[in-house]
């Protein structure tokens, strides 16, 4: 899954870690919280939930998380590329034109957005405690990317 160059970011988040690999474009859910800001406090914890019903996102996921052995490789900045268990960029307000989106659907244009599983984007409610993300500003292309606009309080 990925991003292309097209994306607006109007507000975006760095105060949250990631401990597993992903690559970028996905919807990044709560993990685990810190108490009071915890702006550098590693228990403020960001993933790609399983299930999307419940989750309780936090925005599109802006940089790949990988796991190097950095003795041997360095990160590869102009790629966008974060260690492991470092903060990550989360775009909380913006539009991004991502493939990470829930197989099989199709998608229109103007429908909304909600977390799917494993961090995808799906436009279909499930019901319950489905949360909406943004909506769909365009439908798939040929390489199935599709523009969503992301609007998270």
């Amino acid at each position: 899954m990925a991003l292309k160059g097209d994306y607006q970011i109007v507000q975006s988040d760095i105060s949250f870690f990631m401990n597993e690999t992903a690559t970028r474009g996905g919807v990044v859910s709560v993990s685990t919280v810190a108490s009071g800001a915890g702006l550098d406090n590693s228990t403020a914890l960001g993933s790609y939930v399983a299930t999307g019903s419940g989750a309780k996102p936090l925005g599109i996921l802006l940089c790949d998380m990988v796991d190097y052995d950095l003795t041997k490789q360095h990160l590869n900045y102009h790629k966008n590329e974060v260690q492991k268990g470092s903060k990550v960029e989360i775009l909380r307000k913006g539009w991004v034109v991502t493939n990470s989106l829930t197989g099989g659907i199709t998608i229109t244009g103007g429908e909304d957005a909600y977390v799917g599983n494993n961090g995808l984007i799906t436009n279909v409610y499930l019901g319950g405690s489905h949360v909406k993300i943004g909506q769909f500003l365009s439908k798939k292309d040929e390489d199935g990317y599709a523009k969503v606009e992301v609007s998270l309080p």
